[in-house]
């Protein structure tokens, strides 16, 4: 039986003058490296060039960063950031919301959707399943920064985060308590969540009904994101005085537009499961066949 474990491994993975390497920058790219790969089998399974996987990537990308900075500074600290608006663009200083990732991942859907004649129900109903491991490996980045800790706890699995104060410049006496370990409670869920929305992906492909993987994620997803709260410290002192704070505030609305979209997944007469360009293979059949010498 474990009584409790030491969480001592620092964030910084290595240092070579002012250019710093850290766990959670290489966890948050390796989620669009290793999304690649995912997108590219469903796309390629469902006849859809991986071209687009490309090209969505980028989207994707500049979303979820421009996204989840926004969100951080709008949702978490608003007095401060627009009285300095230039720190908005001090993303190496840290400050990132999960929230507003989600808001900025949408839109970038939608653009892309737009601008390349895909549905938009259908893109988001596969971007899901590869957002899923994404934020399993964000989590997993917040653990090594000792981050978005849980209370204060004795479970047999508790933490101790003996560098908190080291890593976040304060004189607390967190690194003596044992807390729960909720960055990874919630990066287990995502995992779970990456297999489920997979496996059922995986049985039904070009006649998923459209909008029931992304609706079941954005319900379970932020579900848990409400009763994890729970669990968790709150990330600034105005939370103090909420009944919920702000994670959970911001779940609400976003759960229950995953229940709307539920209920009319694959409802639609005219267009069941959504629609993509069936263009693999394209490419080939338009390059101009050379001539035999």
């Amino acid at each position: 039986m474990l009584a409790f474990i030491t969480w001592d491994v620092s964030p910084i993975i290595a240092q070579i003058g002012p250019l710093t390497l850290r766990w959670y920058g290489l966890l948050f790219m390796s989620g669009f490296v290793f999304g690649t790969f995912i997108l590219s089998h469903i796309y390629k399974s469902e006849k859809v060039s991986p071209r687009w996987v490309d090209v969505i990537t980028i989207y994707m990308l500049v979303g979820t960063i421009v996204g989840a900075r926004l969100g951080h500074c709008l949702f978490y600290d608003p007095d401060y950031y627009l009285a300095h608006p230039l720190d908005i663009l001090k993303i190496w200083e840290g400050g990132l919301a999960s929230h507003g990732a989600t808001i900025g991942i949408l839109l970038a859907c939608w653009f892309f959707a737009r601008n390349n004649k895909f549905d938009y129900l259908w893109v988001l109903d596969r971007i899901v399943i590869v957002v899923a491991l994404g934020g399993a490996l964000i989590r997993t980045g917040n653990l090594f920064n000792s981050e978005i800790i849980g209370k204060v706890t004795d479970v047999p699995w508790a933490f101790k985060f003996v560098r908190y104060n080291e890593i976040h410049h304060e004189a607390t006496n967190i690194p003596n308590e044992l807390r729960h370990p909720t960055q990874m409670y919630e990066a287990l869920f995502c995992i779970v969540l990456l297999l489920v929305l997979y496996a059922m992906w995986n049985r039904t492909k070009e006649r998923t009904p459209r909008g029931l993987l992304f609706g079941l994620f954005v319900v379970f997803l932020f579900t848990q994101r409400f009763l994890g709260e729970f669990l968790k410290e709150n990330q600034v002192a105005f939370e103090n005085g909420l009944p919920l704070n702000m994670g959970q505030i911001l779940s609400i609305p976003l759960i229950l537009a995953g229940i709307w979209v539920l209920l009319r997944a694959g409802k639609d007469p005219n267009n069941p499961y959504g629609y993509a360009p069936r263009d693999l293979g394209q490419e080939e059949e338009d390059k101009p066949i050379a001539k035999a010498r």
